[in-house]
């Protein structure tokens, strides 16, 4: 019983001592000074002090009483002589006293201190801690947002990309396709129309060949059972002993350039019902008929000609134009076409041609003409006299003249075959002059009868 009473009581004196004289403890935040061992030997310096001036005790007996008694004379004996150390010793001891009181009460402050900056540290780590972490979940969240909203941003340009990679693919595709389909119908197309038109011109030097040496039979038997063949021949033959058809091929050109500059008339006679060609040649303006579904015939002085016309298809016949006109009904024809005729005649046939052309045309009836033109001087030269069959030209106004005696409007008038294509010297005109007098080496009429 009396041990554990002493055991509470040392507890008790070492935590007043501890409170009074502070130590770092485990725990603390920081090392204060260790004032215990001071403590000590301040404890034993004072019990020093206090020792000063007693005497040891002994064990009872005359004796020690007797030693006892000397030692304590001895001591007031020498009292004036130590007192001065003794004083000097307790102020010593107070003086260490008051240092371990003063370091003590430092400790104490800077234990406080301690505490409460360890409280405030905990406390503000923690609130910081807690703030950084929610500004930290902030951030993560919101990055992980736009992480995710680039990869979506990618992954739709990934799938436009593709989508236009495949899309442009497929068009390259069917654009390549579609040119190699293109180039192919094109190759097609033109190896056809090469190989019609080499079958074309195989044909028609063919017939050429054919109807030269049929000609040169015809001329040298003059077969007897063919009177109106007969009666052409010989007058071809005594007009000019020429081959009209090599003669037509040279100076006026290929069937195909003629056909070229002669279809600007095609619209004129479109939807006409019986088109006469007067001095038809080689059939050009008949194919165009043709072509364009337009019913037509063909009249031509020249045998050769009229029999490569058949050989092509055509209706066509050897016939005396006035002869020819004359049989025909009035109103009969809706429509006239007469290419280089007119400079064939001689002045007052022309005025009977237009005559009988207007009278055997109906009203409405389109007629056109194509013939050297005067006004360009650079027929004279030699353009116009190269046919030698060629009578005089004809100048625009005057047939413009019969074609209203005749009661048929003109419509159109046309300059072709510019005179600087075929002369290019002549291009080094002054231009007002060039126009005046060397434009089209030919002209074309076109009129419409309003009369009868």
């Amino acid at each position: 019983m009396e041990s554990a009473e002493l055991i509470a009581i040392l507890r008790e004196v070492r935590e007043r001592v501890k409170s009074r004289y502070p130590t770092a403890g485990p725990g603390a935040a920081g090392t204060l000074p260790d004032l215990e061992p001071l403590v000590r030997a301040r404890d034993a310096a004072a019990a020093k002090v206090a020792a000063i001036g007693t005497v040891n005790p002994r064990r009872g007996g005359p004796l020690n009483a007797a030693v006892q008694g000397l030692k304590r004379l001895a001591a007031r004996a020498l009292d004036w002589h130590v007192r001065e150390q003794v004083l000097f010793n307790r102020k010593v001891v107070e003086a260490v006293d008051a240092a371990i009181e003063a370091l003590a009460e430092s400790n104490r402050a800077m234990a406080g201190l301690q505490s409460q900056l360890a409280d405030l540290q905990i406390h503000d780590i923690r609130a910081h801690w807690a703030e950084w972490r929610a500004g930290w979940e902030r951030k993560l969240a919101e990055n992980e947002i736009q992480f995710l909203r680039s990869v979506a941003d990618l992954q739709r340009a990934f799938a436009y990309r593709a989508d236009l990679m495949d899309a442009n693919y497929r068009d390259a595709l069917r654009s390549q396709h579609a040119d190699f389909t293109g180039a192919l119908a094109r190759g097609h197309a033109e190896i056809q129309k090469d190989f019609a038109a080499t079958l074309e011109r195989m044909k028609l030097e063919y017939e050429r060949t054919i109807h030269s040496e049929l000609r040169l039979i015809r001329q040298r038997l003059a077969p007897a059972d063919d009177a109106a063949f007969r009666a052409g021949v010989e007058e071809t033959a005594h007009a000019a002993p020429v081959d009209f058809t090599r003669f037509a091929e040279r100076f006026r050109g290929p069937e195909e350039a003629v056909k070229a500059g002669q279809r600007a008339y095609v619209g004129r006679f479109a939807g006409k019902r019986d088109v006469l060609d007067i001095g038809c040649g080689r059939g050009e303006f008949l194919e165009l008929m043709r072509e364009a579904g337009v019913p037509a015939r063909g009249i031509e002085l020249n045998a050769e000609c009229a029999a490569m016309c058949r050989a092509k298809g055509l209706d066509a016949q050897v016939a005396d134009l006035f002869e020819y006109l004359a049989a025909l009904p009035e109103n009969a024809l809706d429509g006239i076409f007469c290419a280089h005729v007119v400079e064939h005649l001689e002045p007052m046939q022309l005025a009977r041609m237009v005559s009988l052309c207007a009278s055997r045309l109906m009203r409405g009836g389109v007629i056109a003409m194509e013939t050297p033109n005067p006004e360009c001087l650079a027929i004279f030269g030699s353009y116009f006299y190269l046919d030698p069959t060629h009578v005089r030209p004809v100048p625009r106004q005057l047939l413009e003249y019969y074609f209203a005696e005749g009661g048929i409007g003109v419509v159109e008038f046309r300059r072709l075959a510019p005179a600087v294509e075929h002369m290019p010297a002549v291009a080094e005109l002054p231009e007002g002059f060039r126009e005046a007098f060397f434009g089209g080496l030919d002209y074309g009429l076109v009129g419409v009868k309003v009369l009868g």
